[in-house]
């Protein structure tokens, strides 16, 4: 359906929004300042869910909750949460119904005139959009990071519409889910770092998986680009005869901008760039994101000394293979952002010391015994928990030493009783967190907490 007509005039338009999470809110709060008629609809009732309903009334705008009402229907469009999958009842209702619907990422994109550069994959995104927020901030250029970080493109559009100073590029995180429901948004550059078995609860199988990440250059024209991981043999033959111009990079081999020899990274010229023992973040899955963010700097025309400088002062991000604390010469490390298998083999990868590996949560449909070829090496023990942790000990069986507990504070006890001088507790859930947590920040906010109070208690 063609939603166009929507750009320029929303006032006293009737949109409907199914959800009330992070993204739901920012697209009620910016289309209840652009002048149109607002209804929000949400299934779920908690604390969160409630105070966001109240301040949306404090506003004027009708809210209704723990149900899905007619009312929803009475609409000139809909806009859809990223939680809310495509072939739910009420969705296939509106379609025949006929009413245009949309994602929260197209619908804040038709009230900007900035350029977007948006990054996908499986794993890393984060990571990536946070290390490009870095390397472009520079004294032409001054992004707005923004998306499935944690920050909706509709809050960040609402504030630039009230401080047009407010930056000159947008840098979006942008998942499978967000980009189901897209018409007309389109990317200046168009970025993905990589793909594997994710959310195939929802997406079914990864043909289904591949084809919602390439809606989002469905619109990109011929001054538009796509950079892209050629390393990943999938999107060799997903980016061939595009209007617009592709770029690829690689730890492998020798892409646009970029090669690697030995334990040097090197610019188009063949000049050295940075020696990898130079970088901070660690692990050949981190050094791709950099080359990734370091070729669409290029493309910004950002200058080799600003990338190499990014390249060795980045930390790493909340929740992504982040250090809480080290007591008694055992670490703890926060992965809590690893909802996946890939991610879980990243993170294991990135050490040498022993492991003892928190695992669980609820299951995306993965498979657990892919891990196993990765295990072998250190880790030395797996505690699974929450509402996957049976399944995990049923795939893993006795490759691995494994005990099984329900909650990931049993899982931390656990782990503490077995581990010596030297090793790690490393929290890699590689599954959703919807089975005791709203999300994997609240996940990973627990999961320090333990460790913060443990750390108390020893102390005393």
């Amino acid at each position: 359906m063609n939603t166009n007509r929507f750009k320029n005039d929303i006032s006293n338009k009737r949109i409907t929004i199914i959800g009330l999470q992070k993204s739901g809110y920012a697209s009620a709060i910016l289309g209840n300042e652009l002048g149109a008629t607002i209804f929000v609809s949400e299934l779920n009732i908690n604390e969160d869910i409630i105070n966001k309903k109240n301040n949306l009334n404090e506003k004027g705008i009708k809210v209704e909750i723990g149900i899905h009402s007619r009312l929803i229907y009475k609409a000139d469009i809909w806009i859809i949460s990223p939680g809310v999958p495509k072939n739910v009842n009420i969705i296939i209702e509106a379609i025949k119904l006929k009413i245009p619907i949309i994602s929260e990422i197209e619908f804040a994109s038709y009230f900007t005139m900035l350029p977007i550069i948006a990054v996908t994959g499986s794993n890393g995104k984060s990571t990536t959009v946070s290390i490009l927020y870095s390397m472009l901030n520079t004294k032409h250029l001054n992004p707005i990071l923004a998306g499935n970080i944690g920050t909706p493109f509709s809050e960040q559009v609402l504030k630039e519409r009230n401080d047009p100073g407010l930056g000159n590029i947008y840098i979006l995180e942008v998942s499978s889910f967000q980009l189901e429901h897209i018409e007309s948004f389109k990317p200046n550059i168009s970025v993905y770092l990589n793909i594997s078995p994710d959310h195939l609860d929802r997406h079914q199988n990864m043909k289904q998986y591949l084809n919602a990440k390439l809606e989002l250059i469905k619109n990109q024209k011929s001054n538009d680009a796509v950079v892209f991981n050629e390393d990943e043999k999938i999107f060799k033959s997903s980016f061939n005869n595009l209007p617009c111009k592709t770029v690829s990079f690689s730890i492998l081999n020798k892409a646009s901008f970029f090669h690697i020899n030995g334990k040097n990274i090197y610019n188009q010229n063949n000049e050295l760039l940075i020696n990898k023992n130079n970088i901070k973040l660690k692990g050949d899955h981190n050094l791709s994101n950099l080359i990734a963010s370091a070729t669409v700097a290029k493309l910004m025309n950002v200058k080799d000394e600003k990338i190499i400088s990014v390249m060795e002062n980045f930390d790493s991000i909340k929740h992504r293979i982040q250090l809480i604390k080290k007591i008694n010469g055992i670490s703890y490390i926060n992965d809590s952002k690893a909802t996946n298998i890939q991610s879980v083999i990243a993170a294991i990868n990135s050490f040498n010391n022993p492991i003892i590996l928190l695992l669980g949560g609820k299951n995306k449909n993965s498979n657990f015994r892919q891990l196993l070829p990765h295990t072998k090496r250190h880790v030395k023990h797996i505690v699974s928990y929450g509402e996957a942790g049976g399944e995990i000990a049923a795939a893993i069986g006795d490759a691995v030493r494994l005990n099984c507990v329900n909650s990931l504070k049993e899982a931390v006890a656990s782990a503490q009783k077995i581990a010596l001088k030297g090793d790690i507790i490393l929290l890699s859930p590689g599954c959703a967190s919807y089975d005791q947590f709203k999300n994997f920040e609240e996940r990973g906010n627990k999961f320090i907490k333990i460790i913060n109070e443990y750390s108390e208690k020893i102390c005393v």
